[in-house]
């Protein structure tokens, strides 16, 4: 019988220790996916920072260095402008990159660095105890808003995917998600765009997939899927923000 499925190259051959329904087991493999695919594995450098996103280096075959939590972009900074024919990527949460991280974000991506980034949204802090986060929804109840986030105490949820899309030096931005066969096509579509954006030399490129946490959400994992596709996808909306067509953009 022919193999038509095995484990991507860049993955390595190591148990996943996310909890059940969590959506960083998948996302992970796309990327490693992507990798192979593109030639890229020998040629990439990816930076974890701080919570669950720092996992990463468990389970890909590539260097990849750890960043301070908020600091990956101006690790991935340093690391690209040092080394620019690597392909270099950040893989970030939204506790991570949306709160400690957001002036480092905001300035990476307003000048233009040709970097990749990868934002998993889950709403909420995962491995510190599922703490609010500038994602969570309006409403949502976190160790830190007992009683739902209220706008006028906490504000709004922050759309960050629309809100890198308005600085000149961003080339591509776009959110996704992983929760149906369909969902994950487009997922590494995306991904694949924000790898070759790079290659380009494009400018600055983010992918925002929405991701579940069933753990600290208190849900099931297939209620958690419906969660994504629903509540989540509702006030964070699925599609491409801006996508540059060439390089001479200065």
């Amino acid at each position: 019988m022919k193999q038509v499925f095995d484990r991507p190259r860049t993955l390595l051959d190591a148990r996943f220790h996310y909890c059940p329904g969590c959506h960083h087991g998948t996302i992970h493999r796309i990327i490693a996916e992507t990798l192979d695919r593109m030639e890229l594995r020998e040629n990439t450098i990816g930076i974890a920072p701080v919570g669950c996103a720092v996992m990463l280096y468990d389970y890909m075959d590539i260097d990849i260095l750890e960043a301070p939590h908020g600091r990956a972009p101006a690790l991935a900074t340093g690391i690209k402008r040092s080394l620019p024919d690597r392909v270099v990527f950040t893989y970030q949460g939204d506790g991570d990159l949306a709160s400690i991280g957001m002036g480092e974000i905001v300035h990476a991506a307003n000048r233009g660095e040709n970097i990749t980034v990868v934002f998993v949204n889950n709403t909420t802090y995962g491995m510190t105890g599922g703490q609010m986060a500038p994602t969570t929804l309006l409403g949502q109840k976190t160790t830190t808003s007992p009683f739902g986030r209220d706008f006028r105490t906490e504000g709004y949820p922050i759309r960050m995917a629309e809100l890198l899309a308005g600085l000149e030096g961003v080339a591509y931005s776009t959110r996704v998600t992983v929760s149906s066969p369909a969902h994950i096509r487009k997922a590494k579509e995306a991904i694949r765009k924000g790898f070759e954006m790079q290659l380009k030399g494009m400018g600055f490129s983010i992918i925002e997939v929405l991701s579940t946490c069933p753990t600290n959400w208190g849900m099931k994992p297939l209620d958690a899927q419906k969660r994504v596709l629903g509540e989540m996808a509702e006030y964070f909306p699925l599609g491409v923000f801006k996508e540059r067509k060439q390089a001479d953009f200065a």
